[in-house]
């Protein structure tokens, strides 16, 4: 059986650690080549390196996904790499401790929504008219469960991922004659280090039970299950699905 991402290339935001980390390896352990975005260069490059050193394709790149200058150079190293561009993954993403809305600072707010949303909208405005050029893509937007499950203290990351889970839907439908594929998954949060600032309470074994006894399934998300959904998305498995927010949650939505 061929690789499902056999000469297939991606960039995918935010890959230096977490689910971005996760879905890097998984794609490129299916045939993609693939860049790595994140702020953080040296994690970025050690994902890479570890790729590379199991026979896969990869680079890294130092990339602020709020610069439209760096979208610009990351689409140019595919192009000139790999030749074409057929999937997006934007997971890069950033919240605030969870705390009373009315403690949430003018600088939190704007972070929030530049890095969760205007990040997507420039790399539609990057991605997009190579795909076209291609013939097609995927765009694979994380979003959080938040997006559909709002809750106390965390209110303006919650409608950050819910602006991104409505325009996925939006863009969905306006380019999918041109059959670019948009999607957007919605995880529950990881074991990754941000436990204390979604839950807003410190993170302790006590604290992690409290929070999984409301998880139908029993867990926290493992980077994986964002990973391997990304791959059906990205894949010809799901060359029929578009406009999908995709929960990752273990029904804690429910």
């Amino acid at each position: 059986m061929a690789p499902r991402l056999e000469n297939k290339t991606a960039i995918i935001t935010g890959g230096a650690s977490g689910f971005g980390k996760a879905t890097a390896i998984r794609f490129a352990e299916e045939g993609a080549a693939v860049l790595i975005g994140d702020l953080n260069a040296d994690g970025a490059t050690a994902v890479a390196n570890s790729i590379l050193s199991a026979g896969g394709k990869a680079v890294a790149l130092r990339m602020d996904v709020t610069s439209a200058e760096d979208w610009e150079k990351a689409v140019g190293i595919v192009m000139e790499r790999w030749g074409r561009l057929d999937v997006v993954v934007n997971n890069a993403g950033t919240t605030y401790r969870n705390k009373p809305t009315l403690d949430v600072t003018s600088e939190e707010f704007t972070r929030v929504f530049e890095v969760n949303v205007r990040s997507v909208y420039l790399s539609v405005r990057a991605a997009v008219p190579t795909m076209q050029k291609n013939g097609g893509g995927s765009i694979i937007n994380v979003s959080s469960i938040g997006s559909v499950r709002p809750r106390p203290g965390l209110v303006w990351y919650n409608a950050s991922k819910a602006a991104v889970t409505n325009a996925t839907k939006g863009l969905a439908a306006e380019y999918g004659p041109q059959n670019i594929r948009i999607n957007s998954l919605a995880p529950l949060l990881s074991g990754t280090g941000l436990f204390e600032s979604f839950v807003g309470v410190p993170d302790t074994p006590e604290n992690r039970e409290k929070f999984i006894g409301n998880v139908p399934l029993g867990r926290l998300t493992d980077p994986n299950d964002v990973a391997n959904t990304a791959l059906f998305l990205a894949s010809d498995e799901g060359k029929f699905i578009t406009g999908v927010n995709l929960e990752i949650d273990g029904g804690r939505g429910v």
